[in-house]
This record gives structure tokens, C-alpha cells and sequence, in this order.
């Protein structure tokens, strides 16, 4: 059964049978707005979103995972690939960065997903975007996120995996929160100061 997160919602990632799940996948997808008249449909270019995450360990990243490096240092998580123009929208993943939570380093507490428009158009030229969370070991959805109201923004700090016994690799599993917070940017450097208000 799926979860549709509200911005700000937390969700634990515990299996139904009480297990903890040990790899997921966020998915990102999404479809370029219709344009409405000739000269806009043929002057229209194609929107890449770009899917990043960020490994923290208390207030400092450590490494990254995104187009450029597809694998973090630690081989934990994964990039499966730049799609440079999207189209699943309602359907599958355009992106997905796969996460295997067994072996994330203990010292690593949080893991941050932002999305950015690297084309640089804005979420007003965008629909159907969402993020989703996915069990990896059944493929059975466990959240999704719709990153709603387009606006004049050209990125989102999407969600967060965080451990939740806090850090130092404490018990207690991991935790799920939608953040859903408007950005600026085109890449992930360009919206570090702004993660930093998410940790």
C-alpha cells in the first residue's frame, strides 16, 4: 500500500511483517507541461531533470550520487542513469537511485534527494513530477511524493532517508520524510547551503 506523503510527513521504512527493509529506490518522474499555441510547441525544448542524493554525516556531506558520479565512494548508492527528457510522468521512473540501506556506513545518518532542472526551465513547465519510494526486494511502492504547483523554481529538495536513532549507526531503522522544499538551482552544488536547513 502506498503512502502519499504531504510536505513534511515522515513515514517509518518498516516492512508490514515488522522487518526493516534493507534496499529501496527513489524513483523520480516526470513530463514536459503542454504548450499552448504553434509557435510555442515549436519552439519548446525538452526538460531534463536531473535526480541527486546526498550523504550526510551530521552537517557535513560526505559524497554524492548524481549524472556525473553514479556510485557513491562506499558502493551503497546507486545512479542508474541520466534520462535527458523524461516522458514516464504517470507511469514508471525516469531516474532512480538505488539504496542499499544494510550498507550505508554507520557515520552516514541522513541522505538527502533533491531534483534539479539542468535544461533550467522551471516546475511551471513540468507535470506528473513525483518522487516515490520502492521496497527494491519486492518492487511493492511505499511512498510517493507529487512535487505539486509548478512555480518559478528550477529545483526541489525532495526527501530524506534518515536513520532513526539519530547517528553513530543507532538502532531504531530508517525513517522517510518528505520535504518538498522549493530551490534554486541547476545542479546539486548549487543547492548545498539550502540542505543544510533540512538536516
Amino acid at each position: 500500500m502506498t503512502v502519499n506523503l504531504a510536505k513534511g510527513q515522515r513515514i517509518s521504512l518498516s516492512k508490514s511483517d515488522g522487518g526493516e527493509l534493507t534496499a529501496v529506490r527513489m524513483g523520480l518522474g516526470w513530463q514536459a507541461a503542454p504548450r499552448k499555441g504553434f509557435l510555442a510547441r515549436l519552439t519548446a525544448k525538452e526538460i531534463d531533470l536531473d535526480a541527486s542524493a546526498v550523504l550526510f554525516a551530521g552537517r557535513e556531506a560526505v559524497d554524492v550520487v548524481f549524472f556525473q558520479h553514479l556510485t557513491s565512494d562506499d558502493g551503497s548508492v546507486r545512479h542508474t542513469g541520466d534520462n535527458l527528457v523524461g516522458g514516464a510522468g504517470q507511469g514508471g521512473d525516469d531516474e532512480s537511485i538505488l539504496i542499499d540501506l544494510q550498507r550505508v556506513p554507520v557515520h552516514v545518518d541522513q541522505i538527502l534527494f533533491t531534483v534539479n532542472s539542468f535544461s533550467g526551465q522551471t516546475f511551471a513547465e513540468v507535470q506528473n513530477a513525483f518522487c516515490r519510494l520502492v521496497d527494491e526486494t519486492n518492487g511493492q511502492e511505499l511512498a510517493r511524493y507529487t512535487l505539486s504547483g509548478g512555480g518559478p523554481y528550477t529545483a526541489q529538495v525532495m526527501a530524506k532517508v534518515h536513520r532513526a536513532g539519530g547517528t553513530g549507526g543507532a538502532s531504531g531503522g530508517w525513517q522517510m520524510s518528505a520535504i518538498g522544499a522549493p530551490a534554486t538551482g541547476r545542479t546539486f552544488q548549487d543547492l548545498l547551503p539550502v540542505l543544510a536547513s533540512h538536516l
